[in-house]
């Protein structure tokens, strides 16, 4: 996660339906003319915070645009699970050339439904090794960082060291968690949990219920009620002090480190096999292992390049876990338990 308006930290809905008639004789004009030959342009799919006037998405178009001519149309959802199962739906007919923002709990869904196209982009071979999603780069690396809880320096004096301090009596109603079946974020908590408890993972979260004040949606929510001070602690990530720091010149907000470990969160973008402007994408992925892609991540979305390349000095303050975590993808059954164990325990 990110610059996500931990700058203005509010959520923007914007909906636009364009319905565009073209004369019969015009398309069958085009047809004769192979596409990209016409077509400038370059339709990508992506969670709401990444074109957000304070993501990544504006400086991205303006740098890609400058070195390639190629104009990028942005589409925005709400998060990554939002991203998949509009593609999942819409399948062949998917108005988009890439998808970016999926993670690696996303991933298997997302290759095994055979719409995402192999590329190996120019400076694939820079990416770091760990952080290799699909060998056949069906996915292809953004970005990464680790979930941590980060909790409110001027609020907590002792945080909690693991997964369990989460559920002391002290702790009561002091956590801002994050729906697993709408947010890649969630999500990653939801596998952090089942990888440290295994089966007894229902257990914990029954155990954790009386900690929790409130479940969003997403992130956006999650993080904008945890800055108005709604409770001292928030699911997020290792890099959100980071932004803390370099806008807000503040060391307040930090992320605990747990004896439990850290799950890793790789963020990546896949080609589509039914994208009208390939050629075009093949350049936006290749721009994206590009330094001037990756240079402008850290800043804007509050992640890790997954290039080598110098970080700024805000990141300093950014711990980094000796333990990090690669939990198996939840399955649907396991998501439809959750919500059943949350629904009972919320009406006790």
């Amino acid at each position: 996660m990110k610059r996500k308006i931990y700058s203005q930290l509010k959520l923007v809905t914007v909906a636009a339906v364009v319905v565009v008639f073209f004369p019969l004789l015009y398309s069958c004009s085009r047809e004769k003319t192979p596409e990209n030959t016409i077509s400038k342009t370059v339709t990508i799919w992506t969670y709401d915070s990444f074109n957000s006037e304070w993501g990544p998405g504006p400086d991205v178009s303006k740098a890609f645009e400058e070195k390639t001519g190629i104009k990028i149309t942005w589409t925005s959802y709400g998060d990554a699970g939002e991203i998949l199962s509009r593609l999942l739906y819409e399948r062949e007919n998917a108005e988009a050339d890439i998808i970016l923002g999926l993670d690696q709990n996303m991933a298997k869904r997302a290759i095994d439904s055979g719409l995402l196209e192999a590329y190996r982009p120019k400076g694939a071979e820079k990416v770091l090794p760990e952080l290799i999603l699909d060998p056949d780069f069906r996915l292809i690396p953004m970005d990464y960082s680790y979930f941590a809880i980060v909790y409110d320096s001027e609020r907590i004096s002792h945080p909690p060291q693991n997964l369990e301090d989460l559920t002391k009596p002290e702790f009561s109603r002091s956590l801002i968690l994050i729906d697993p079946r709408t947010s890649s974020v969630g999500l990653g908590f939801f596998g952090w949990i089942k990888e440290v408890y295994g089966s007894h993972w229902q257990d914990f979260w029954r155990r954790l219920e009386p900690s929790i004040l409130n479940i969003p949606e997403g992130w956006s929510s999650a993080y904008g009620l945890f800055t108005r001070g709604e409770a001292p602690m928030v699911l997020s990530y290792t890099t959100s002090p980071g932004y803390h720091l370099e806008y807000e010149h503040t060391e307040r907000y930090k992320a605990a480190i747990f004896s439990d470990g850290h799950p890793l969160q790789i963020e990546a973008a896949g080609l589509l096999k039914a994208a009208k402007n390939r050629d075009n994408a093949k350049k936006f992925l290749d721009f994206m292992l590009d330094p001037g892609f990756q240079s402008l991540i850290p800043l804007t979305n509050w992640m890790y390049p997954v290039i080598d390349i110098p970080l700024p000095d805000s990141f300093r303050v950014n711990p980094k876990s000796g333990k990090p975590l690669k939990p198996e993808p939840a399955t649907e059954a396991e998501l439809n338990e959750w919500s059943e164990l949350m629904s009972s325990l919320s009406h006790k």
